[in-house]
C-alpha cells in the first residue's frame, strides 16, 4: 500500500501521462510563460480549487489563497502577489472568492481561543462589528455564517481598492475587481453584484494622489 504522500506523486505521473495523451504540446505551451487575465484571492480550503470550479486550465488563472480570502493592507504575501498580477501580468480582472461553510468564517464568530490564528481571525471579526446589527438580527447560526462570508468578501473587495497598486492601475489602464461566493453544496459561484473598475467607490480619505 502506497503511503499517503506517496499517492500524490503517483498521481502526479498520472496527471501528466494524461495531458500529453490529450495534447502533446501541453508542456511545451506551458514552458513559454503565462498570460493569465483573472487574479484569484481565494481560501486555503481544499474543497474550493479554482482552475476546477470555473473549468479554466493551467495558465488561465493567477492564484493566491489564505483563510477566509482575506485581503489585509499588511499581508505583504498578498500585496505582492498582486502587484505582480496587474504590473507584470498585466491581469484584467481580480476576483476575491470566499465559500459558504467557511471554517474561519466559522471560527471568528466564535468566542473560543484558537491560538496564533487569533491574528488573522481578528480581522474576520472586524467585520462582523461592522455589521453586527444585521448579523445579530439572523437567529439560525448557519444563515448569519453564510451572510458573514458574503458581507466579508464585500468588505476584501473594497480592501482591494484602497490599495495603491490598484489604484495605480486604474489611472493607466482597464481593470476590474469582483466579489464572488462558492457554494460547497451545489458547486454554482454566485456573482456578489460587487465590482469596481474606478476609484468612485472609495471614501477620499483612502484615495491617493497619484
Amino acid at each position: 500500500m502506497l503511503n499517503s504522500y506517496e499517492r500524490l506523486l503517483t498521481g502526479n505521473k498520472e496527471w501528466a501521462k494524461d495531458k500529453l495523451k490529450d495534447n502533446p504540446e501541453f508542456f511545451k505551451n506551458l514552458i513559454l510563460g503565462q498570460s493569465p487575465e483573472y487574479m484569484w484571492i481565494g481560501c486555503s480550503d481544499s474543497r474550493v480549487p479554482a482552475n476546477e470550479i470555473t473549468n479554466t486550465q493551467s495558465g488561465e488563472i493567477f492564484v493566491h489563497r489564505n483563510i477566509a480570502n482575506m485581503v489585509v493592507h499588511t499581508d505583504m504575501n498578498l500585496l505582492s502577489v498582486l502587484y505582480f498580477a496587474v504590473e507584470t501580468l498585466k491581469v484584467k480582472h481580480v476576483i476575491v472568492c470566499g465559500h459558504y461553510g467557511c471554517g474561519g468564517v466559522l471560527a471568528a464568530m466564535e468566542n473560543k481561543d484558537h491560538g496564533f490564528v487569533n491574528n488573522w481571525l481578528r480581522n474576520i471579526k472586524e467585520v462582523y462589528n461592522k455589521h453586527a446589527k444585521e448579523l445579530d438580527a439572523i437567529s439560525d447560526k448557519l444563515k448569519r455564517a453564510d451572510r458573514l462570508v458574503e458581507l466579508n468578501v464585500i468588505e476584501q473587495v473594497h480592501n482591494l481598492a484602497k490599495t495603491r497598486i490598484v489604484q495605480e492601475h486604474w489611472k493607466k489602464r482597464e481593470l476590474e475587481i469582483h466579489g464572488w461566493v462558492y457554494g460547497v453544496e451545489d458547486g454554482l459561484i454566485k456573482d456578489l453584484a460587487v465590482s469596481y473598475c474606478d476609484i468612485k467607490n472609495v471614501e477620499p480619505v483612502f484615495r491617493y494622489d497619484l
